[in-house]
């Protein structure tokens, strides 16, 4: 098992882990104006409480998105930032995936809808199924949530996230929605337990390298395309 510390910001909810000797120490903070004040200090609380420098991880992990736009850009810099200050490799993990294991953990589920609120009336969704490891059975993508379509040859999915219940009127008649686990979110705790075979798989990237994950091609309109779309 390689130390791998982790980082996770691509939604509300912040968190840093540490996978070490077999077990996780994690850390997460919600609500804060921004992340990237909240993400150094739990690094460093979690590296204090294993007994470790920066220097002494295999790699820094992060939660490469789909997400928050600015969240994933956050996890994407920090990662960069550590991981050059210390000379170690970056592993960009899904944030729909860690999403899919959190799920694992919490319900033995082997397939997984994951539903993850993208604002503006859509989701980021992705469907997974294990069996040994993760197979992806849906890429992430980037729809309206009621355009949202399981693959249903699987038997029953186990779906979660957020976007459940953000559109709760949208998914209240499929039927995932009656056992869906809303509360399930992105967390640096599954970033670092994915990201172990992220990189025995050579997943991993210098730190120059490393990118997010962005399905919305554009999250901002132009002065001028603002003014234009108030007078059409």
């Amino acid at each position: 098992m390689r130390t791998i510390l982790a980082i996770e910001t691509s939604s509300e909810l912040a968190s840093a882990a540490l996978s070490y000797q077999g077990k996780v120490i994690a850390r997460d903070t919600c609500g804060v104006q921004t992340h990237s004040q909240s993400v150094l200090p739990m690094v460093q609380d979690i590296l204090g409480e294993a007994g470790i420098s920066l220097s002494q991880c295999d790699a820094i992990a992060f939660g490469a998105g789909p997400g928050s736009f600015t969240g994933v850009r956050t996890a994407c810099g920090v990662a960069q930032g550590l991981a050059f200050g210390a000379d170690l490799p970056v592993v960009p993990v899904s944030t729909l995936q860690a999403m899919a294991q959190a799920c694992r953990d919490a319900t033995g589920a082997s397939d997984v809808l994951v539903l993850l609120d993208a604002r503006m009336e859509e989701v980021y969704w992705a469907q997974y199924r294990f069996d040994n490891e993760w197979q992806t059975l849906i890429a992430p993508a980037l729809s309206a949530a009621s355009a949202v379509t399981p693959d249903g040859t699987h038997g029953n999915v186990q779906a979660c996230g957020n976007g459940l219940a953000a559109y709760a009127s949208v998914f209240a008649a499929m039927p995932f929605a009656a056992s869906g686990r809303s509360d399930i979110m992105p967390h640096a705790a599954q970033i670092a337990v994915l990201a172990q075979h992220e990189f025995s798989m050579g997943h991993a990237v210098h730190a120059r390298d490393a990118q997010p994950i962005y399905l919305r091609n554009k999250v901002a309109l132009t002065t001028a395309e603002r003014a234009a779309k108030v007078h059409a």
